[in-house]
């Protein structure tokens, strides 16, 4: 047990000690929300600024209303054949021509839009809407409806999601933070336990080409080094998450603090728990804080956050033990990196598994067989449990899973060991799935 503290040890503090891990510890945080910022920035500003100007060439006697121009499309109606306005187009003062030909309203068909370029997916869909809204709101005004009606007819509903818990309370919840969280979770954990796992298989390649290895053997037992090194990592991993975790909360304290200071957002926060008028009537709105950093408090409040974190560390530990013994494995096996791949398919084609069948299936409905499944198998059970405690997992199936997927680590770094064993001192051979299985069933 000494030898293997000793190895954890070395491990550890050979790495934490690094200039990179100490840079890339406080630098990633600061990276992250700066890509996130930007993407936020370069969102808005294309949705603010694209402005296209589309010609309305209307050979339709059915259509009595004109589309009306908006934020980001302005339609001008000319008088030209459809023909004509393609041969004017590249001299013209407008980006597309959009073709209204005759159709009933019950079954429009053969519109089409005309550019010297591709139109986005952005623009067909804002098109196609104001085409939608303009045929539903001639139907309207046919039955009868009037335009002071049709305005009455828009009312946008905001919906309280709520969750009743075992014992009969109702709590708060929120869809959107449950998904948003259930994505960065499942993302961070496929990328802590590929990132983490690699470093265990290129440590032992390293230690094996450079010879290390026949010399640290003499003194320890091969499985104490791959414990001692599998385990030392995990708390290279560990120390860099929490570290991770306590500069992510105070970059999203002081932003949020930047945030609420601003002037108009004071403005739109005020004018929100301002009195509105519905249908002529005075109406007050609740006095309770609103806003947007007030929605976002609201969306975390249902969520056990702290009950998230200490489930994202258990199955980050287990899920990265598990799989780090095989890697353990794969590199003991090989001479150098480039010799890995092979080996390596097979064990990642799970974890990629469960990472696209966890953010697609698993969040679209984290109670059913599926999610159920994935959970309870270790290959798959890091990613899809993570995926799913946001939405809430009843506490049999979260101990089932936890469960298992120790059980599954014991086993794995048996079968890894019984590898590692042989692998770690073979140079010079070729290695085949074959070879590993002798390996394995090899007696000491």
């Amino acid at each position: 047990m000494n030898k293997i503290l000793l190895i954890i040890q070395r491990e550890y503090f050979s790495r934490v000690k690094k200039k990179s891990f100490i840079v890339m510890t406080f630098l990633t945080p600061l990276l992250i929300a700066g890509v996130y910022a930007l993407i936020g920035f370069f969102a808005y500003k294309g949705i603010k600024d694209t402005h296209d100007k589309v010609a309305v060439v209307s050979t339709n006697k059915t259509l009595t209303e004109k589309l009306s121009a908006n934020q980001n499309v302005a339609y001008v109606y000319i008088d030209k054949s459809l023909e004509q306005a393609k041969k004017d187009l590249s001299k013209a003062n407008y980006d597309y021509i959009l073709y209204l030909p005759e159709f009933s309203l019950a079954a429009p068909k053969g519109v089409e839009l005309f550019g010297a370029k591709q139109p986005g997916m952005s623009l067909n869909r804002r098109i196609s809407g104001d085409i939608e809204e303009l045929i539903k709101t001639q139907k309207l005004k046919e039955s009868g409806i009037s335009q002071t009606d049709l305005d009455k007819l828009k009312t946008s509903v905001d919906i309280s999601t709520k969750k009743i818990a075992e014992t009969g309370k109702e709590e708060e919840s929120s869809a959107g933070a449950s998904t948003f969280i259930a994505f960065t979770a499942g993302v961070l954990m496929f990328m802590f336990i590929m990132m983490y796992g690699i470093q265990v298989m290129r440590g032992v390649i390293e230690e094996k080409t450079n010879r290390i290895i026949e010399v640290i053997v003499s003194s320890v037992k091969p499985f104490q080094l791959m414990m001692g090194k599998i385990v030392g990592i995990a708390l290279v991993g560990l120390t860099q998450f929490m570290l991770w975790i306590v500069l992510t909360l105070a970059i999203s304290t002081a932003a949020v603090s930047l945030f609420t200071n601003k002037e108009d957002i004071k403005e739109i926060t005020a004018s929100t728990q301002a009195q509105t008028q519905i249908s002529g009537a005075e109406q007050v709105t609740s006095a309770a804080p609103q806003g947007p950093v007030a929605d976002i408090q609201k969306s975390l409040a249902g969520l056990d956050v702290g009950k998230i974190i200490v489930v994202f560390l258990f199955f980050f530990l287990g899920g990265y033990l598990f799989y780090s013994a095989l890697y353990a494995a794969i590199g003991s096996a090989v001479d150098s990196e480039t010799e890995t791949q092979q080996f390596m398919l097979p064990v990642m084609l799970p974890l990629l598994l469960g990472y696209a069948l966890s953010l697609s299936v698993v969040t679209n409905d984290p109670y059913g067989s599926t999610a159920f499944w994935l959970s309870m198998i270790p290959f798959t059970s890091p990613i899809a449990m993570v995926v799913r405690i946001p939405y809430g997992v009843p506490g049999w199936e979260l101990a089932l899973s936890m469960a298992i997927l120790a059980v599954g680590f014991v086993v794995t770094v048996w079968i890894a060991g019984r590898i590692y064993r042989v692998g770690i001192l073979m140079y010079g051979k070729k290695t085949t799935f074959k070879e590993m299985f002798k390996w394995f069933t090899y007696k000491n």
